[in-house]
């Protein structure tokens, strides 16, 4: 009994395992997207612009994640791969246009690029691979799952907002929900978890890249206050400590993951179950940075002033989602609790209690919060490195 022929599209083993320049390319439109995400965030700073946010940004994380797994499953140098992660790129362009009117009048301009990409990813996909059935199926699939969610999709274009968040909050919750269950699907079933479908190598490094650019918005935000600052104190200040941030998010990013992604790391990621978990986890990270330059926005126009409540979450809480997804993604990659990392959440969490407690202390004025967060941030990458430095017996230590 032989096997089916593999799919000229697909991409064989052996072949180089790290991102393209297209693939590098196509996350620059991430940029953008991130910086629009922030932009309507601060412009409705309140737990429904939260909400809504994060329904785009979990749609404009799917398209991500489909597109790297796209490049890592099929081989990216052919030129029909090329075009499609073109006009996904181009689809994406259009979400990150509508985002701050998705909820308004540009919602069916959202919905339509969404899935215009799918559609044009399926179409190269499923025909491309007829020749192997099996792999045919795992583009079937996604396509079937998203035949269920366009309904509620498209029917969020047509009411009001609160309507539109439910129905959008339950698509996008079953487009990212599916993948973790599979996609099962009547008379193909579902992919199994526990197959090595994924590239390890390639995948840790498309997620690493989509990182730096979450903190390249970062930049370019705190860029941008600086340079409309008019170089007062305040607003100088504000951004030298964001730019700070920025350079502790790095740091405590990448001192952990080239530890934790040796060998046995990488093949952990080829599997299904844990190929999607690190990007989910990946996701939570990137909600933090994006947080933390919707906060940054905020505090360099205003240093000094008395922050409410919804400021001082954000401040507070970028870290603390950031510091959330890398506990996440260490626990799926060594199974393992990183706990100066946890320690470092309840600091947060307690920092923003007492804020909340006491409300004429010095904490609630943003650039001071923001201050304190940093050096929380610092304080728990020192502990890290020392703890490495003392060998392979105190890092295991630090991490149990």
């Amino acid at each position: 009994m032989t096997s089916a022929p593999l799919p000229r599209i697909l991409r064989r083993r052996g072949e180089p395992e790290y991102p393209t320049f297209l693939e590098l390319f196509f996350d620059l439109v991430y940029i953008f997207m991130f910086s629009r995400l922030a932009a309507s965030l601060a412009g409705d700073l309140s737990i429904r612009g939260a909400a809504q946010t994060a329904v785009l940004l979990l749609a404009a994380w799917w398209v991500w994640v489909l597109t790297a797994w796209l490049t890592d499953l099929f081989n990216p140098r052919l030129p029909i791969i090329q075009a499609t992660v073109l006009l996904v790129m181009l689809g994406t362009l259009l979400m990150a246009i509508a985002t701050p009117y998705a909820f308004g009048r540009y919602g069916w301009l959202f919905v339509a690029a969404y899935f215009g990409i799918h559609l044009a990813r399926d179409a190269v996909l499923i025909p491309g691979t007829r020749v192997n059935r099996s792999i045919q199926a795992r583009s079937i699939r996604v396509f079937f799952w998203f035949g269920i969610t366009v309904a509620p999709w498209v029917a969020g274009v047509f009411v009001d907002d609160t309507a539109r968040l439910v129905l959008w909050s339950i698509a996008v919750a079953v487009d990212l929900g599916s993948a973790r269950i599979g996609w099962p699907t009547p008379w193909l079933g579902r992919t199994e978890l526990a197959s090595q479908i994924f590239t390890g190598v390639h995948l840790s490094e498309r997620h690493r890249a989509i990182f730096i650019v979450a903190l390249g918005e970062l930049i370019l935000n705190t860029g941008l206050g600086l340079a409309g600052s008019g170089f007062t104190a305040g607003p100088v200040a504000a951004c030298a400590v964001a730019f700070v941030s920025a350079v502790l998010l790095f740091q405590l990013y990448f001192q952990r993951v080239q530890r934790i992604l040796a060998p046995p790391g990488v093949a952990m990621v080829e599997r299904v179950r844990s190929g999607t978990s690190t990007s989910y986890t990946h996701l939570v990270m990137v909600a933090g940075v994006v947080l933390v330059s919707t906060s940054t926005s905020i505090v360099v126009d205003r240093p000094f002033d008395r922050a409410p409540v919804e400021l001082l979450a954000a401040i507070l809480g970028g870290p603390i989602l950031f510091l959330l997804g890398s506990v996440l993604f260490d626990a799926v990659v060594t199974a393992r609790i990183l706990w100066s990392r946890v320690l470092a959440i309840v600091a947060l969490a307690v920092v923003a209690l007492c804020a909340r407690v006491v409300p004429d202390a010095f904490l609630l004025r943003p650039l001071t919060a923001l201050v304190v967060a940093n050096l929380v941030l610092l304080l728990t990458l020192v502990c890290e490195e020392l703890a490495a430095r003392r060998g392979p017996v105190g890092a295991i230590a630090s991490a149990r």
